[in-house]
């Protein structure tokens, strides 16, 4: 949530963040601020377990599950661009690569395939999967894993001479809804990323996916779980943070 400062540029500005929505700092903002506005209150939340919160409620509030949030981190104490790399997993990965990261983080290949489904919502950019719609393998073809009417819609919304700037919907269903309809895209060939489709196509993740694709209330409890053990990974705590006064910025 840091802003970058002349040359120093922050997490946030780094390009596997860029399809993070602005209003959406915005709003950890204004509610960190209301939190602060109560004297009894100030300085006593931090901006890290206000955006926990805020995950929450804009999960519950788009139709998925609720749930209790483990609260008491603090603030870290730097934020660069350089310190995204490696953190975050690529639209490109297969399942190894999938599972060696999540794993990195004491997370399972169930947990990581029920955090996936945060793709039923939000959007990204034509240029995070072009390569699946024009040149696939390098031979100007689409990949096969990608259903052939989904990929002539994706090809009708991002031109062969890809902008960067033009938004698609992770779910071409149910975009505005938190459901497991995710995973019956996925049996459709309609996983947006290669990350997403991988979880289908490779035969080790395949039957979770099935198994969610037909029981929302098993993969709701998946999802809760996974966002608990999500919720404790890399928490600052004593000396390695604090409560920031203002969320864009160090104390």
């Amino acid at each position: 949530m840091i802003a970058s400062t002349g040359s120093n540029k922050a997490e946030k500005d780094h390009p596997d963040n860029l399809s993070l929505a602005g209003d959406g700092f915005d709003t950890v903002i204004k509610a960190k601020a209301a939190v602060d506005a109560v004297p009894s209150c100030r300085n006593k939340v931090s901006c890290a377990d206000i955006l926990a919160l805020a995950t929450r409620d804009v999960i519950a509030m788009s139709g998925g599950p609720s749930y209790a949030v483990e609260l008491g981190r603090l603030d870290g104490l730097s934020s660069t661009a350089a310190s995204v790399n490696g953190k975050l997993p690529h639209p490109t990965f297969n399942l190894n690569q999938l599972n060696s990261l999540f794993a990195a983080n004491g997370l399972s290949q169930t947990d990581m395939i029920a955090l996936s489904a945060a793709h039923t919502l939000g959007f990204s950019h034509c240029d995070k999967f072009s390569n699946r719609i024009y040149n696939f393998s390098r031979q100007n073809a689409v990949d096969p894993t990608l259903n052939k009417d989904y990929a002539t819609q994706l090809q009708q919304m991002c031109p062969r001479n890809v902008d960067p700037r033009i938004a698609i919907n992770m779910d071409p269903n149910t975009p505005r809804k938190f459901d497991n309809v995710y995973f019956q895209n996925l049996q459709k060939g309609q996983g947006l990323f290669t990350s997403d489709q991988v979880l289908f196509t490779d035969t080790r993740s395949r039957p979770t996916v099935d198994a969610w694709a037909s029981n929302s209330q098993a993969f709701n409890q998946a999802f809760i779980t996974a966002m608990s053990k999500l919720g404790r990974v890399g928490v600052k705590t004593g000396r390695n943070g604090n409560i920031r006064r203002n969320c864009a910025a160090f104390n």
